[in-house]
């Protein structure tokens, strides 16, 4: 396994948890040019009401605001987890260079577990992806948050 992407992957990481802090399922995203870091964001679909506030679509505005373009040429995702069809599509369109994600999504992952849109020929752009790395680390800390959901919706329940 590569130590650059174990290094970014780290960070994503670090994003995750700020995400599981502040009770967003906990996703974090880096995306890189280069080797430098230009932008790092995590889910607030729940802070800020906004079905589409995934990790990977904020980071992506971000590196689009700091490129002061659209097109995020070159540029590398590191995710947690699995891109859903909407990032997946999102990462299409910013043509993005390549995806590196932790744990497969088997509910709705759209890069090789449900869907493989960053392969289908059929699209005008395809993505270089390497999955699992530090997937442990990366399902742990979603395991962990939904367990925690579950203990917690079952206490309300209850009382």
């Amino acid at each position: 396994m590569d130590s650059i992407d174990e290094k970014f992957m780290t960070l994503a990481l670090e994003q995750a948890s700020l995400a599981f802090q502040k009770g967003e399922v906990p996703v974090g995203a880096v995306i890189t040019l280069g080797g430098e870091i230009l932008s790092a964001s995590h889910n607030r679909c729940v802070s800020m009401n906004d079905p589409s506030a995934h990790a990977e679509i904020l980071a992506i505005r971000e590196a689009a605001r700091k490129l002061d373009n659209y097109r995020l040429i070159d540029t590398t995702l590191y995710v947690t987890l699995e891109p859903c069809i909407m990032c997946a599509g999102a990462i299409v369109q910013a043509r993005i260079q390549r995806v590196v994600f932790g744990a497969d999504d088997p509910k709705s992952g759209g890069v090789v577990s449900l869907y493989r849109l960053l392969h289908d020929k059929r699209l005008n752009h395809t993505v270089e992806v390497t999955g699992g790395v530090k997937s442990d680390a990366c399902a742990e800390i979603l395991s962990r948050f939904f367990h925690e959901k579950r203990i917690t919706s079952k206490t309300d329940s209850e009382s």
